[in-house]
């Protein structure tokens, strides 16, 4: 593992929010140039991913804490040091389109369109901040013969970080090839949550970090389950309820 690019006395970048950075810079640039081909205001674009990306941080690290509330009782400075991971993608998906919502409403923009256009994007950038998950040793799989030495757990595990940034790479790659095809607002979105939740209900059997909480099932099952509800429902509603008052 590399938890650190470069240190100098004080001075420390870290790889994990290297990652981030690099993430959304890279995400937010071709989500802005996709926008200006589609008639968008591109400094729009990027304004509004920035703070999808901000309050997306908050949201993920408040949820991370919540679900791990005993251990940042006892070390509550450790809240602060996101710089060593530990962010729950549910959480910012919540606080960070919220706050994303508000942004489309105040300039006027349309929100569906608006999302499935940077959506893609998000899917692309998540695969880089599992790169930094990966650098940084969390987000670790289930202990096995045919793995990754870890040297903070001093034990080969399943690198479930490089798997899920191949299946994100994947989910961009699918997301793309829907908008370019005739589409109905809202689709884009609902399939991202739909493959979304599919590959983290699927990866978290081979994650070695979270441990079940319901029926064998960890929280983050869970609320994939969920996702995946809430994305039939959106995709349902478009196909019968949209489709028919067109």
């Amino acid at each position: 593992m590399m938890p650190y690019i470069l240190k100098i006395g004080p001075f420390t970048i870290f790889s994990y929010g290297l990652m981030l950075a690099c993430a959304f810079f890279l995400g937010a640039y071709l989500a802005s140039q996709r926008g200006r081909k589609e008639g968008f205001n591109a400094e729009e674009i990027f304004n509004f991913l920035f703070f999808v990306f901000i309050f997306g941080i908050i949201g993920c690290r408040v949820l991370y804490v919540l679900i791990n509330f005993g251990f940042y009782l006892r070390n509550p400075l450790e809240i602060l040091m996101i710089q060593r991971g530990g962010m729950a993608w549910f959480g910012g998906l919540l606080l960070g389109s919220a706050a994303g919502i508000i942004y489309l409403k105040r300039k006027n923009l349309p929100i569906l369109k608006v999302l499935d256009l940077v959506v893609p994007f998000v899917a692309l950038g998540q695969a880089i901040g599992r790169i930094g998950c990966f650098l940084n040793g969390c987000c670790y799989g289930k202990v096995s013969q045919c793995g990754v030495y870890f040297p903070s757990l001093n034990e080969i595990r399943l690198p479930t970080q490089i798997y899920s940034a191949f299946l994100l790479v994947v989910i961009f790659m699918i997301l793309r090839l829907l908008q370019e095809k005739k589409h109905q607002p809202g689709e884009i979105i609902a399939s991202y949550f739909f493959l979304y939740a599919l590959k983290r209900f699927i990866m978290e059997f081979f994650r070695g970090d979270n441990t079940p909480v319901f029926f064998g099932l960890t929280i983050f099952q869970l609320f994939s389950l969920g996702f995946l509800s809430l994305s039939l429902g959106i995709f349902i509603y478009l196909r019968v309820f949209k489709a028919k008052e067109q």
